[in-house]
């Protein structure tokens, strides 16, 4: 097992190095921020001070040198517009995010895990097409309208939940969240439920699939031939089995949640770290949008070191190529 990991923390360095050069060349090629900057009446030598304020009167090369010599020490620059650190200003974002992320992942389990387990028990049961039917539409209907279509129904016309914004929120090691408090949980339902609807479908399409594969498979026939209840075989057998490929979908999902949520927080205003990156997109602060896009290159590489690791934790069928050799 370590050998695996050191082996897949070699290969993470690599990749995170290669994003490196894609990210921070990608983004230097995405217009000029200085006439962003510049007020209509700068002249050339304003424009001058500038571009050398900002650093980028020097190559892209050694800009690119001098970002990577800032990254060892976990500096990723200075913001263009804000003046401060970068990922200072997305690390003071970030829990909100993450708040969000995580509260849609685990309502989009909490929900499609029952209904999916259901559908692929009874799949001719009329519940079950209906729960197929409505899977099909968290996969085709977009997440700005599904936004919009809550803000509209349940604060515009029930006035139930708040439309825009976190809420209340409280300190928990530092950190800000807004789900303990009952302010924080209303304004928190509705982007959570908007981000999760996708997921949802997933998760029911996933957990179908594997109900209707396992359900058949040799060992839980030699379960049920040696008595053992039904609950018990698929509370813990059949479940077992079929959380491996939700774990990681779900796992990969995460990421992509996080990287994502740029849509649902605008929608509903969210403080989080992806509607930061918009506005720094509208300014062109590059430091800011390099930031963000390394850390989400980064959640990415960990997430699949820890699903691939829970996937051995799952299934102990599962070997390592390094170890088998």
């Amino acid at each position: 097992m370590s050998a695996f990991i050191l082996r897949r923390l070699l290969q993470s360095l690599f990749v995170v190095f290669v994003m490196t050069l894609l990210v921070f060349f990608g983004v230097n090629v995405i217009g000029n921020p200085v006439y962003v900057f510049a007020s209509p009446d700068c002249n050339q030598a304003c424009v001058n001070g500038i571009i050398r304020s900002l650093g980028l009167d020097r190559p892209v090369w050694e800009q690119y040198v001098y970002f990577m010599n800032g990254a060892v020490r976990g500096q990723l620059g200075n913001s263009f517009t804000f003046g401060v650190p970068a990922m200072q200003l997305i690390l003071e974002r970030l829990p909100a995010t993450l708040e969000l992320a995580f509260a849609s992942l685990v309502l989009a389990i909490l929900v499609g895990l029952p209904l999916g387990m259901w559908a692929g028990m009874r799949p001719d049961a009329l519940s079950s097409r209906a729960i197929m039917t409505v899977s099909t539409l968290g996969f085709s209907v977009p997440t700005f309208w599904i936004g919009l279509i809550l803000i509209l129904f349940f604060s515009v016309h029930l006035g139930w939940l708040p439309a825009v914004g976190r809420g209340d929120t409280v300190s928990v090691l530092g950190i800000e969240v807004s789900f303990l408090t009952l302010d924080g949980l209303s304004h928190l339902i509705m982007p959570a439920f908007t981000l999760a609807l996708f997921n949802t479908s997933l998760v029911i399409r996933l957990a179908r699939a594997g109900m209707r594969e396992v359900l058949y498979a040799d060992f839980v026939k030699f379960a049920r031939s040696k008595g053992l209840s039904p609950s018990r075989i698929l509370f813990v057998h059949v479940l077992k089995n079929i959380m491996i490929p939700i774990v990681t979908v779900m796992g990969m999902e995460f990421g992509g949640t996080v990287a994502f949520a740029v849509v649902t927080e605008s929608i509903f205003s969210w403080p989080g770290a992806g509607k930061m990156l918009i506005d720094a997109i509208e300014v062109l602060d590059r430091p800011l949008i390099v930031a963000y896009l390394m850390l989400v290159v980064v959640m990415f590489v960990v997430i699949n070191l820890v699903v691939d690791i829970l996937y051995s934790l799952l299934d102990p069928r599962i070997r390592f190529s390094g170890a088998a050799r």
